[in-house]
């Protein structure tokens, strides 16, 4: 039988980091806009003050999915929040229970750090996740409508 493992990841995971970034990026039909880099990798989650993490899947100690996840805050709650930011395990291993295993450990790591709350975005196409989540109980916040400013966008809004 095999056996599923979650460990943080460190410096050394990048270049794994970017292969799974670039295998959801195939996945979400938007390969052309993955900008990262294995640098870019080590020096946003490895460094001395790092604001993201993430977290490494392996059965039988090889590597089969990730998670990025970073905190937020709700002024409601006053409170931390957990934001999962990808989640991602290679075709060929879903259905044994790694993207259920990542997420209890995200789940966990929230409410070690006293979070109250533990969110993720889908994209609406993606029935077989979405229905995934909501088996476990995760709930959609359809009411919301999400909003994103970025390349030359947010630098002439900021700048302007």
């Amino acid at each position: 039988m095999s056996s599923l493992t979650i460990r943080p990841a460190v410096a050394q995971d990048a270049a794994l980091i970017l292969h799974f970034i670039t295998e959801l990026a195939i996945y979400e039909k938007a390969e052309h806009e993955v900008l990262a880099t294995e640098e870019s990798i080590k020096s946003s989650m490895f460094n001395d003050n790092p604001h993201v993490f993430g977290l490494i899947c392996e059965r039988d100690g090889q590597a089969i999915g990730f998670a990025v996840y970073f905190y937020n805050y709700s002024t409601w709650l006053a409170k931390p929040g957990l934001y999962l930011e990808d989640l991602y395990v290679s075709p060929e291993h879903r259905g044994a229970g790694a993207g259920k295993l990542l997420l209890k450990k995200m789940a966990q790591i929230a409410l070690e750090k006293g979070c109250g709350r533990f969110e993720w975005s889908c994209l609406d196409w993606n029935k077989p996740s979405r229905d995934f989540y909501e088996s476990i109980g995760a709930v959609s916040q359809d009411e919301w409508v999400g909003y994103r400013m970025s390349g030359q966008t947010l630098t002439d809004f900021a700048r302007g």
